[in-house]
């Protein structure tokens, strides 16, 4: 019967080697899932008479080395230059594509380095690509696969981490790959509710800007220039208004660079540690998208929670990767403060009332979850319930927006046609009398 030499992880993460007898490379792989080792190589040896499974034995680690998949040829230095110029960044539903894929193969019993490199042959980003590259030479260097993972953090968060690294130690990648997979997918349509709901407004925000910067450059001055040669007396309107075109005119260099020194400025602020925590308390009191701000954070809170619960992470490690996947930085502080209870040995209920971030009906939730020990569940319902206000907010927003919008418009048209209309029908009035 063939021989098969693996490299796996055990049920505590520790790295072991070893040779197990099997008719296939798939029967191998379910031998060692049947000892709850996770397989990370296995390759074919030589054959043997008798079944016999070798004892693992602690494997050190080897040094990192980069192969080509597939031993494709080196690439001429204008191919590299197209990768590097067609790169682009690795958006959420590549991930999403990942984690399925990852979920299937894993489900399988595909060992970790097959499954990368099966992945990295139909992924079509280029950075994508580079960065399987790298993560498998982590892999085969001896690093868990949270390990090799956690060296790209712009791509994978901390909450990505966590479930990959309960996955190994429990020998179920699968199904921490699954309920990343739906997270991610949810994550997406609240982004997509989002862009949905504002790209109406913003559309029509532009095309005001654009008229008024055309009406006020090109327009009015041409009217000012008519009036100016009548020698007739203009209303306030009208004054005003070629007050505000002359002005416009004159110093147009300047505002412009002022706008974008501030719109530049406003952003080097909120990247900043304090800045950002600032903005996302105060953009949580905006009228009308405050609440859906909020809800949208809380809505994070409560499914990274329960799945973070479900996952068998403890607590308070847990709040500190929730923390991370809130996307809001006074959130994630009280999310902290939390954990900061917790650890006292507070209970979770008195630690989210000292939050003061939760309405009476959650909290509730949140009570009889802990005293029935049925907490992930329950806070998985927190979030559908928070997750269906944000979709009725999301659409209410749009309708309460449109007539406000409808509203400006109109004044401005009103505005345009008093100063501009005005002085033409004084003239006509003037040359009729």
């Amino acid at each position: 019967m063939p021989m098969f030499q693996y490299k796996a992880r055990n049920a505590s993460g520790a790295l072991i080697s070893g040779a197990v007898d099997a008719a296939t490379l798939d029967d191998a792989a379910g031998e060692l899932l049947g000892q709850g080792m996770t397989p990370i190589d296995i390759k074919a040896g030589r054959a043997s008479r008798g079944r016999i499974v070798t004892p693992p034995e602690a494997a050190g680690p080897r040094p990192a080395t980069r192969k080509r998949p597939g031993n494709q040829p080196e690439q001429s230095a204008m191919q590299q230059i197209n990768e590097v110029l067609l790169r682009k960044k690795i958006d959420i539903t590549e991930l999403i594509i990942f984690s399925r894929q990852m979920q299937s193969l894993t489900k399988a019993g595909l060992p970790l380095d097959r499954a990368l490199t099966g992945l990295m042959g139909s992924m079509k980003n280029p950075r994508f690509k580079q960065l399987m590259t790298e993560v498998l030479a982590s892999l085969e260097s001896g690093q868990s696969l949270s390990t090799a993972l956690g060296h790209h953090p712009k791509v994978f968060s901390p909450l990505f981490l966590s479930l990959v690294d309960v996955g190994e130690n429990t020998g179920r990648l699968d199904l921490a790959f699954e309920q990343i997979s739906r997270y991610l997918e949810l994550e997406k349509n609240t982004r997509k509710q989002v862009k949905s709901a504002t790209r109406y407004p913003t559309f029509v925000v532009i095309t005001i800007a654009v008229a008024l910067a055309i009406i006020t450059y090109f327009v009015i001055p041409a009217f000012s220039e008519t009036f100016a040669r009548l020698g007739a007396e203009l209303p306030l309107e009208t004054r005003i208004l070629i007050g505000i075109s002359d002005f416009v005119v004159q110093w147009w260099q300047f505002l412009l660079g002022a706008t974008v020194a501030i719109i530049v400025g406003f952003k080097v602020w909120v990247r900043s540690r304090r800045g950002r925590l600032i903005w996302d308390h105060q953009k949580m009191k905006l009228p009308l998208a405050g609440p859906v701000f909020k809800r949208i954070a809380l809505a994070r809170f409560s499914r990274t929670f329960s799945m973070i619960m479900k996952a068998g992470v403890p607590i308070v490690h847990g709040m500190g990767v929730v923390a991370g996947a809130v996307g809001n930085k006074f959130v994630a502080g009280r999310v902290l403060r939390m954990r900061d209870g917790i650890s006292r040995g507070e209970s979770l209920y008195n630690t989210a009332v000292a939050a003061d971030m939760f309405s009476p009906l959650v909290l509730q939730m949140i009570a009889v979850g802990e005293e029935s020990g049925t907490i992930d569940q329950l806070l998985e319902e927190v979030a559908d319930f928070y997750d269906a206000e944000v979709e009725y907010d999301l659409k209410r927003l749009g309708e309460v927006i449109e007539p406000i919008l409808i509203m400006f418009i109109a004044g401005m048209v009103l505005v345009l046609a008093l100063g501009v209309f005005l002085p033409i029908w004084d003239l006509s009035s003037a040359v009729n009398n």
